[in-house]
């Protein structure tokens, strides 16, 4: 062990500051990701209110493509929302490879 670059006593190459700074990124992403698992959570909410508001009992042709148009929008919606889940496991999964170059040094 020897003094690191801003005098703290380096382990495995790595100081105590470098070590905390890794661990306050580490954190900071896995804020980022709980945002982004609220984002998610939000498009959920605003697909059940789509449902609630697809008046399946209008039978005219303003109904029709009311309800259709109603289906896309809730199909694009879906689709976010699983691209806002796939990018929460990825954010996650750079947290945890962020806090493990924290041990493994630079």
């Amino acid at each position: 062990m020897g003094p690191g670059p801003a005098g703290g006593v380096a382990v495995d190459g790595v100081t105590a500051a470098d070590a905390f700074e890794c661990a306050s990124r580490s954190y900071e992403i896995q804020q980022l990701a709980a945002r982004v698992a609220g984002c998610a959570d939000e498009a959920d909410a605003v697909l059940a209110n789509l449902a609630s508001l697809e008046l399946q009992t209008w039978q005219s042709p303003a109904g029709r493509a009311y309800r259709l148009t109603l289906s896309l929008h809730a199909a694009a919606l879906r689709r976010s929302r699983d691209a806002l889940l796939d990018a929460v496991a990825v954010v996650l999964r750079h947290a945890r490879n962020v806090s493990l170059a924290d041990r493994t040094g630079p």
